[in-house]
């Protein structure tokens, strides 16, 4: 090191420790009232400090103490915890939502006399997914005798799984005669029965009203909900005595015979079961004359 960057800096050591004092004076009077002896290190030290201060309690105040909230880009936890449970919410909300179309779906079904099974396809392959006629199902003497007590037992019971759970038995909805059968092939998924104008159409079981209304192919249509996935339909009346939303028993009046709607030529009643989604053969479960 050359004697001149020697001498500059001993000169700015020199500077740094240089005293200088700071005065404050009373303006009129000049009379000195507060005195500081400082250095240009002391100064720099004292500013260097209360910068790190600062940012200390800046970061202290931001991190811990509400005021965060003000600062863009910060939420509050209660705003987080709003935005959880809004999320759960939508969430919830959404299965509702695909529940309820299923659920309207399946009713579009019994109204439109549609089934569309698992594949899509518009038939009924679910109700009879194989050709019997290619296979011998001609039963054996036993099996016969068999059958037939059984067909005996069950002919007047809703469902297996109904009759192994609780003491389930239908109403008939009307009295009358069968004009025309359950047929799956032809997409007639109930029994039209043939009785006298203006009688009174009864309820099949306790259940509840889940459409009550007006179409115009099959007029004045009434759909109740009932115990273990079970439907009941009831179509061409000429009167409803029941909103959707309503309670029924067994056996009370819901409708009035009639022959409303373009798929009718007389007085009588469409009455369809359902069962998960699936037409039921109605004969199969009450009698009607």
């Amino acid at each position: 090191m050359s004697g001149n960057e020697k001498k500059e800096r001993r000169f700015g050591t020199k500077k740094l420790l240089h005293k200088y004092r700071l005065v404050i004076l009373n303006e009129d009077t000049f009379e000195e009232r507060v005195s500081y002896k400082l250095t240009r290190l002391n100064v720099f030290v004292a500013v260097s400090l209360s910068i790190i201060v600062l940012i200390i309690g800046t970061t202290i105040l931001i991190a811990f103490t509400p005021l965060r909230e003000y600062i863009p880009g910060y939420s509050s936890p209660d705003m987080r915890r709003r935005a959880v449970e809004l999320t759960y919410r939508a969430d919830s909300l959404e299965n509702e939502i695909r529940q309820n179309r299923q659920y309207f779906a399946s009713i579009r079904q019994m109204l439109t006399g549609k089934v569309m099974p698992n594949n899509g396809e518009d038939s009924v392959q679910a109700i009879a997914p194989f050709d019997p006629g290619e296979v011998d199902f001609t039963p054996s003497k036993s099996d016969s005798l068999l059958r037939k007590k059984v067909a005996k037992e069950d002919k007047y019971n809703l469902l297996d799984i109904a009759v192994s759970k609780t003491d389930f038995s239908l109403f008939p909805p009307v009295k009358g005669y069968i004009s025309q059968d359950f047929s799956s092939d032809d997409r007639h998924f109930g029994v039209d029965i043939v009785t006298e104008k203006n009688s009174p159409v009864k309820a099949v079981a306790d259940g509840t009203v889940i459409f009550s209304e007006w179409t115009a192919e099959t007029g004045y249509v009434m759909i109740l909900e009932h115990s273990y996935g079970l439907i009941s339909v009831y179509k061409h009346n000429s009167s409803l005595s029941k909103k959707q939303g309503e309670k029924v028993k067994a056996g009370e009046v819901i409708a009035i015979v009639g022959n409303t709607g373009a798929f009718t030529t007389g007085p009588h009643l469409h009455f369809e079961l359902w069962s998960d989604g699936y037409p039921m053969n109605p004969i199969d479960f009450i009698a009607f004359e």
